[in-house]
């Protein structure tokens, strides 16, 4: 173990060689490989952790839980600004990393370090108002004379588990809220993706002992699946908090029980036009959101749903707008779609496609370029259980149907399993409050793509789309637990 990491140097930065576990950086007993996804080239060889090393993480973030709960609330605010101010200043360096580890277009991974900024500081600004409220005990006859008034204490270890699309942005969800709580909190970073990951966890590790708190109260693992089986399965934690597929969560969620798991786990978002809407918006805003970090989140626009009447002048916009989106090396500023995190991950999303044609869909543009790259895609009129309708795409695909109404829209909206984000194009205030009022899904966007998203704001999904919501505020309130006071001032005799 060791107090300073080595490090090595990828786009500039220095990444940790060692993994932060308890006070130190404990040597790993491996290493693994980190691929560029656009040409397969190894950028670095990152520490890879083991089951034993998460239990050590975990007995070590038990052991300093009560101090770790003492840090007063101002220290726990200036860690989230020091740390919003060590990513806002190494943003140039953190895009390029991103690039390199996601292969995300470039302008994605921008967005990325900006929404990271910006979690911080909102994390910082909601420590001040983690507090309780006074109970009228006297609403009954008994509570007569008696004074309560509850709190909001740390639930206790939180881990955090992110995943690989938005590595930097994700991990801070899970750190953020956790340390502006007051609970340790064990990170472990999706497979492919663990470098910017351990960079930050260095930064707030400093950020730490800068305020004089400890620093095991931010640890961080990699490894597989028995990593983070090793990680949620632990009784003694507090709570999870997983970002990633519905397959995987719902597993975590089973082995955790009983302890508080919160899950974000994606979606199939739809977007609905209705015979009122800007036709030109909404097809740019297919383009802008069912395209962008090449289809690779969960509130990407994936099925489109055209009132009838409008259906012909909406797909002819929508196919002369998707062949212009630029595709090719996540590095070039022009970059829109890039290939995606693996070559499974591409074949799968090919699969679908042909699937799709095969059982009677319209392929309008796009499928499988000449170099075996997914090109921005457009289908039309696929099945309801074919998997590009049904499931959870993850790649530059969309799959586009008409209704007769916007009621028969958001109904076909809500029979999917899923519900975390939709929107409708419309010019009409009553459709507007209608979709809001029916659709299934943890956010209704009006007049902007499903994949909006501030991270003030609740986020989170219903049905498969998870439980718990996201955002500073949000995540410390599903972090925190009430405690209830009842006293009576002086004790009451028979």
């Amino acid at each position: 173990m060791s107090q300073a990491p080595r490090t090595g140097s990828v786009a500039g930065l220095d990444i940790p060689l060692a993994l932060p576990i308890g006070a130190g950086w404990v040597e790993p007993a491996g290493t693994r490989q980190v691929i560029f996804p656009y040409d397969g080239t190894v950028i670095a060889e990152a520490a890879e952790g083991s089951a034993a090393l998460a239990t050590s993480a975990i007995d070590a973030a038990l052991a300093a839980r009560l101090e770790v709960e003492s840090v007063p609330a101002y220290a726990r605010r200036e860690v989230c600004l020091h740390v919003a101010a060590a990513v806002d200043a190494a943003r140039a360096a953190l895009e390029q990393l991103l690039v390199l580890e996601t292969g995300k277009p470039l302008v994605d991974c921008r967005v990325e370090v900006d929404r990271t900024v910006h979690t911080w500081r909102a994390a910082a600004e909601e420590v001040g108002r983690i507090h309780g409220e006074t109970v009228p005990l006297d609403v009954l006859p008994n509570g007569t004379g008696l004074i309560g008034f509850w709190l909001r204490k740390p639930i206790g270890v939180v881990v955090g588990i992110a995943g690989y699309n938005y590595p930097l942005l994700l991990a801070s969800h899970k750190l953020s809220p956790a340390l502006a709580a007051g609970c340790p909190v064990v990170v472990k970073p999706a497979e492919p993706t663990p470098l910017a990951t351990l960079w930050l966890l260095a930064r707030v590790r400093e950020a730490l002992q800068g305020a004089s708190a400890p620093v095991v109260a931010a640890q961080l693992v990699t490894g597989g699946a028995e990593v983070g089986q090793a990680l949620t399965t632990d009784r003694r934690i507090g709570a999870v908090s997983f970002t990633g597929s519905a397959a995987v969560g719902h597993l975590i969620a089973r082995a955790a029980a009983p302890t508080k798991v919160l899950l974000e786990l994606g979606s199939n978002a739809a977007l609905v036009v209705a015979a009122d809407a800007d036709l030109d918006a909404a097809a740019g805003a297919v383009v802008r959101g069912g395209y962008y970090a090449s289809g690779q989140a969960c509130i990407a626009v994936q099925r489109v749903i055209v009132v009838e009447s409008v259906r012909e002048a909406f797909v002819a916009r929508l196919a002369e707008m998707v062949p212009r989106i630029v595709v090719g090396d996540p590095r070039d500023e022009a970059t829109r779609v890039a290939p995606l995190i693996d070559a499974r991950t591409t074949s799968r999303v090919a699969d679908w496609i042909s699937r799709a044609v095969a059982a009677g869909g319209r392929l309008v543009c796009g499928g499988v370029g000449a170099d075996g790259r997914l090109l921005p895609t457009v289908l039309m009129d696929v099945p309801d259980d074919e998997p590009v309708w049904a499931e959870e795409v993850f790649g530059p695909v969309v799959a586009v149907r008409s209704v007769p109404d916007v009621e028969t829209a958001f109904a076909l909206v809500n029979a999917s399993r899923y519900g975390l984000h939709a929107s409708v194009y419309t010019a009409s205030l009553a459709t507007a409050m209608a979709a809001l009022d029916t659709l299934e899904v943890g956010g209704v966007v009006v007049n902007e793509v499903p994949g909006f998203r501030s991270d003030v704001m609740p986020y989170g999904g219903v049905k498969d789309s998870g439980i718990g919501r996201e955002g500073p505020r949000f995540a410390i309130e599903e972090l925190t637990v009430t405690r209830m006071a009842v006293i009576a001032p002086s004790p009451r005799r028979l």
